[in-house]
């Protein structure tokens, strides 16, 4: 069996922010899957912030797209044709060649996911990759423990969003949020049980944080680095501690960003930053999904998504991401 697949290529290496001119949409023509693959019917595809790194060509800690070929990221389809022992046409999988309509992927690179036990789009974000950054990157890099006062930057985000709500039932004294506009900071309080958030644009991020914060925060998860990192070090206690996620506020830099004016601060206050990557952490898969998927099924974690339609609109997913528009995670949906 042929299949005519349609696919996002990376057309030019962006300079500063990506564009439309970035990508390309593009055909390639699939055969048969051989001996232990699967050609899969992708459903819904996901995007992320490390995406924009790998169209850069440079050393890094997963090789970079290449000019030509499609693009990769999570993605959920259905199998259509078997040449694998565990795997059957109809079988839902979760897979990492995203950005196209069909993929021939190896059997052994595929999840198995249960769709009666959680909507699709969980297993790309909250049950998925993005849950299990939050989960490790507070739990066990920020080795977060009840009674301490949180800050998350861009927290109506895909990440920060969960970081946020475990905290608030792991325990935290008090749990505050940063984020773009009105709208999400309502969001974060009203319907995440945020104690406290405040739009960033509506003044300096150390005097916000500091009224949100009267007496420092003891963790602060970095989603945005920039002058969120300078604030939230001058807002730490003795021995707090920084899970450094992503910062998006640098991603699209053309030179060099200078670095918080205040590193000195890590000295007197015995302060901790480490950088953590979700690969890392698959031994902890186990334990959060014991945690996670009863707090999803009574309401406990909320989810919240905001869904692109067709394959066409991975692009403007994408940059919609890097912009912060929307709430929680961006996801594209490429067939029913």
């Amino acid at each position: 069996m042929s299949i005519r697949s349609t696919e996002i290529r990376l057309a030019a290496r962006p300079q500063g922010w990506p564009t439309a001119e970035t990508f390309e949409i593009a055909h390639a023509d699939l055969g048969d899957p051989a001996p232990g693959e699967v050609l899969v019917r992708n459903l819904l595809m996901s995007v992320d912030p490390y995406m924009r790194g790998r169209m850069d060509d440079r050393k890094s800690y997963v090789p970079p797209y290449q000019v030509g070929h499609a693009l990769e990221g999570g993605a959920i389809g259905e199998v259509v044709e078997s040449a694998a022992d565990d795997l059957k046409p109809g079988d839902i999988v979760l897979h990492g060649l995203g950005w196209r309509e069909y993929a021939l992927v190896k059997a052994r690179s595929v999840a198995k996911v249960d769709p009666s036990a959680a909507p699709l789009g969980a297993y790309l974000g909250v049950l998925g990759m993005t849950g299990l950054t939050a989960y490790a990157g507070l739990l066990r890099t920020a080795e977060f423990k009840p009674g301490d006062v949180v800050f998350v930057s861009s927290a109506a985000g895909a990440v920060g969003q969960v970081v946020g709500q475990l905290a608030r039932l792991k325990g935290a004294a008090r749990v505050i949020g940063s984020a773009g506009s009105a709208a999400k900071v309502a969001y974060l309080k009203d319907e995440l049980g945020f104690d406290a958030a405040f739009d960033y644009h509506d003044g300096p991020v150390g005097e916000q944080l500091e009224r949100a914060a009267p007496d420092g925060i003891d963790v602060y998860f970095d989603n945005v680095g920039g002058d969120h990192l300078e604030a939230a070090i001058s807002a730490l206690n003795v021995h707090g501690r920084i899970t450094v996620c992503g910062m998006i506020s640098v991603y699209n830099a053309t030179a060099p960003t200078p670095a918080p004016r205040n590193l000195a601060m890590l000295i007197g206050k015995r302060l901790t930053m480490r950088g953590m990557l979700v690969s890392d952490h698959s031994d902890l898969r186990e334990a959060f999904i014991a945690d996670m998927a009863p707090w999803i099924a009574d309401g406990s974690i909320k989810n919240q998504e905001t869904i692109f339609e067709g394959l066409s609109q991975a692009p403007e997913a994408f940059l919609a991401m890097l912009r912060g528009d929307g709430f929680g995670k961006n996801l594209v949906r490429i067939a029913e």
